[in-house]
């Protein structure tokens, strides 16, 4: 039996406190599709899943009393560029622009209305590891990584990186 069809070995989970918001939004930022959901009597959700591209989400409500528990999801996607906007369009916040990293992807970051981290990919070239490293040197490279590993998550908390940026590098402010 194994994996169940249109599954794979990780699926992740997203709890929070508005499930029904949430699948709208994926929705929306994402294109993704509703395959199941349970509703108790209640009103909350107690199980759904969603496909995004090639994996399967599962989600739902969480206890009211429960700490938030925001989900860091890495969307691998065609164009990064257009995703990243849908999923502002869609009324995400954008974490960090999407920026060239120096292992070959393009990679920018939405945080969804509900707290929810997504790194949008595109992975652009293959680089042998010399040439990564050649680029870990490069200051440009550097800058960029530097931007992207100092952006502020969650704005107003107390863990962002001493000295961090969200502004995107060659932007003026």
């Amino acid at each position: 039996m194994g994996i169940p069809e249109g599954y794979t070995t990780v699926t992740p989970w997203i709890i929070g406190q508005d499930t029904a918001g949430l699948m709208d939004w994926l929705g929306r930022a994402f294109g993704a599709v509703e395959l199941s959901r349970l509703t108790g009597d209640d009103g909350r959700i107690g199980h759904a899943e969603m496909r995004i591209g090639n994996a399967v989400v599962m989600m739902f409500d969480a206890k009211p009393e429960w700490p938030a528990t925001p989900a860091f999801l890495r969307l691998y996607v065609d164009d990064a560029e257009a995703v990243h906007a849908q999923a502002v369009a869609a009324g995400g916040t954008s974490v960090t622009e999407v920026t060239h990293l120096f292992f070959g992807d393009k990679v920018g970051r939405v945080r969804d209305p509900y707290g929810n981290l997504y790194w949008i990919q595109t992975r652009i070239e293959e680089l042998t590891e010399d040439e990564m490293m050649a680029r870990l040197a490069d200051p440009e490279f550097t800058r960029r990584m530097e931007y992207v590993q100092g952006a502020d998550f969650f704005p107003g908390s107390t863990t962002q990186a001493p000295g961090s940026t969200t502004q995107a590098p060659g932007r003026k402010t």
